[in-house]
Parts: C-alpha cells; sequence; structure tokens
C-alpha cells in the first residue's frame, strides 16, 4: 500500500507519495503553487521542453519495462521544434509511461 504525506509550500498543500523506500512528489500540486484553476497548463508548459522530455525518456527507461523507446525518441526530437506540444495523459498514453 503506498502512503501518503503532506508538506506545504506557500500556502499550497502537497502531496508526497512513497512507494516502498522510494518518494515521488505530486507536480500537480507543485502547479497549482502558480496556477490553482488550471495546473495542466503549466505541466503542459513543462512537457514541452527538450529537457524535460529527455529527463522523463531517461527515466522510463530505467524503471518501466514497457515503456514504448521509439515512440520517446520521436517526441524527444519533435520537442526541440517550436511547435511541439506535450500533455500528460498523451506521454502516458503513447509511451506506455508508468
Amino acid at each position: 500500500m503506498n502512503k501518503k504525506d503532506k508538506i506545504t509550500v506557500q500556502g499550497t498543500e502537497i502531496i508526497i507519495f512513497k512507494k516502498e523506500h522510494e518518494d515521488y512528489i505530486s507536480l500537480t500540486d507543485i502547479a497549482k503553487i502558480r496556477d490553482a484553476e488550471n495546473p495542466s497548463q503549466i505541466i503542459s508548459l513543462w512537457l514541452r521542453t527538450y529537457s524535460t522530455i529527455e529527463y522523463l525518456g531517461l527515466w522510463e527507461m530505467l524503471n518501466n519495462p514497457n515503456f514504448k523507446p521509439h515512440i520517446y525518441e520521436g517526441f524527444k526530437n519533435e520537442s526541440a521544434k517550436p511547435h511541439f506540444w506535450m500533455s500528460p495523459q498523451k506521454w502516458i498514453n503513447e509511451t506506455n509511461a508508468s
């Protein structure tokens, strides 16, 4: 079972998920600090950068045996272009991210 802890940052509660010996922080909660009404917009802006896509792809390749690296490579190449846009749902669905 996953345990959840919380911290407060700039008046916003942020959930920390604990799974086994690893901690995972909620990016949605962090994005609420910037835009409480539409945190998904903040996350989508973050996801459109080359360095973010590169980081997520590396993490998935190291930790997710079901990840689709060939799809990731296409996204990584596209993320260097100004028109690139990514949503969390698209990333998860198309790359089989965990």
